[in-house]
């Protein structure tokens, strides 16, 4: 049997989101290589999946692409699951694919569940064009920088915050963006799901007042034209 990776989506919070291919493949891997073997322990008890468990951490992906090539190219078929959703979207995965790439092996992706879709899904913003950022800058000046620069681009823009920093950056998300349409999602899929729609400014008095827990994303519509 010749070897792959394959990249495989997991549950952003229902554990029920797994797929039914997304099962198959898990199950018919030699090895496992997760971001975070706890993490997928839970998952795998779940959907009674038996199968070997790697440790494949963010900061260890630099060093791990070579050796997984080298796994695929003896005939190994391998998955690789991040701690939520789709491996490579701001979380580990897209250099392990390059070094499979750069030899000629072959990946295949097994699609599900990725926060930043389904936040703009359920926001309410235009869905026709969209820019995902991912994280922005931890240090204010840097972030507000970043923000400005993402102001001009069309269609709605899709970030992921951490809690601890969400009403700062809404602050000066405020500021930058005005009174374009925006919305936070929260905790998506799990039993405290929460959409919160307004301006940034609004937003950002909603949440300094509740400050958030869990997972968030942060989107912004497109400036209005006017006529």
């Amino acid at each position: 049997m010749s070897g792959i990776l394959s990249i495989v989506a997991t549950p952003i919070g229902n554990l029920e989101d797994l797929t039914l291919r997304a099962l198959r493949v898990l199950r018919e891997a030699d090895a496992v290589l997760a971001e975070d073997t706890r993490r997928a322990a839970i998952l795998f008890q779940r959907h009674d999946i038996r199968r070997p468990i790697e440790s494949c951490p963010a900061f260890r992906e630099a060093n791990a692409g070579e050796r997984v090539a080298d796994r695929v190219a003896a005939g190994e078929r391998l998955a690789l699951v991040s701690d939520a959703g789709t491996p490579g979207i701001s979380d580990p995965g897209a250099r392990l694919v390059r070094a499979c790439v750069a030899r000629g092996l072959p990946v295949e992706v097994i699609p599900g569940p990725c926060a930043a879709i389904a936040a703009l899904c359920g926001s309410g913003l235009p869905t026709h064009e969209f820019h995902f950022v991912g994280f922005l800058p931890p240090k204010a000046a840097a972030r507000e920088r970043r923000l400005r620069a993402l102001a001009a681009l069309p269609g709605t823009l899709v970030l992921y915050e951490s809690p601890h920093r969400l009403a700062a950056m809404l602050l000066q998300a405020a500021a930058v963006f005005g009174e374009r349409p925006a919305a936070v999602a929260r905790e998506l899929t799990k039993k405290f799901e929460e959409y919160r729609r307004g301006t940034a400014a609004e937003l950002a008095a909603w949440f300094a007042a509740h400050p958030p827990k869990g997972e968030l994303v942060f989107l912004v519509g497109p400036e209005e034209k006017a006529g």
